[in-house]
């Protein structure tokens, strides 16, 4: 399937005669990015199958679900933000998640109650094309391995840092932003080992950042958050955000 997805990309431009070209540099300046990404090229072909195929699920059943959750996934951890307005909308949401093939963690971060509406969702998408553009122009940030998503003030990081250095830098750029309100990290330094789904509930990014701080234990389900109240991570102990990684 992964293949033969490549394959029709490839086909769609090659076929297109006007913007043939514009089309094939445009799927090549993809790929080369997907490339670059820790895991490769094959693990983004797979983490955009299973995108696809969560939202698939989502919509079908229910289109609010759909509209109103956001998928962030990194080589088969998947990030779902957003907010429901019942909770049993939450659990079917992460239940419906952990059906594709190649799920290996899905981070439960949706909230329960009335979302923002217009202005905070502007707000939160100023936050974030904000923070993409100063991780692009520092040249100490691998921008290309960070995602981003914000929910409220909340910025949520998934992907993959080049060393521990590089993390508390893009942490502390992310808290000087304007609106922002706390910073949950959820990345692993390169080389680390990805946990497997079954029966998991274990926290991507259980490590300690130099001087960040005190990571929450492993059963209480948190990850940890960085508040705003400093311009770096403070040693004092972080405020929690309950997260789940829920078997399926």
């Amino acid at each position: 399937m992964k293949r033969a997805l490549v394959l029709s990309l490839l086909s769609s431009a090659l076929l297109l005669p006007a913007c043939g070209a514009g089309i094939a540099t445009g799927v090549g300046a993809v790929a080369g990015m997907t490339a670059a990404r820790e895991g490769g090229l094959k693990s983004g072909i797979s983490d955009t199958v299973i995108k696809t195929q969560i939202n698939d699920l989502w919509f079908r059943k229910d289109i609010e679900m759909f509209r109103k959750l956001d998928l962030t996934i990194d080589q088969g951890r998947v990030l779902i933000t957003g907010v429901v307005q019942k909770p049993e909308d939450r659990v079917e949401a992460v239940r419906l998640a952990w059906q594709p093939k190649g799920v290996k963690q899905v981070i439960n971060e949706i909230r329960v109650g009335d979302s923002s509406g217009v202005q905070g969702f502007a707000q939160d998408e100023w936050i974030k094309a904000q923070l993409r553009t100063r991780l692009i122009g520092n040249k100490d940030v691998q921008s290309i391995n960070y995602s981003i998503e914000v929910v409220q003030g909340s910025v949520y990081l998934m992907g993959v840092a080049q060393s521990q250095t590089e993390l508390d830098r893009v942490i502390r750029i992310a808290q000087r932003l304007k609106g922002v309100k706390e910073v949950v990290c959820y990345v692993k330094l390169i080389g680390e080992p990805i946990s497997s789904a079954g029966g998991s509930t274990s926290v991507p990014g259980t490590y300690t950042p130099s001087t960040a701080p005190t990571q929450l234990s492993v059963e209480d389900s948190s990850v940890t958050t960085y508040p705003v109240e400093s311009t770096a991570p403070m040693s004092s102990g972080p405020a929690s955000v309950e997260s789940e990684v829920l078997p399926p």
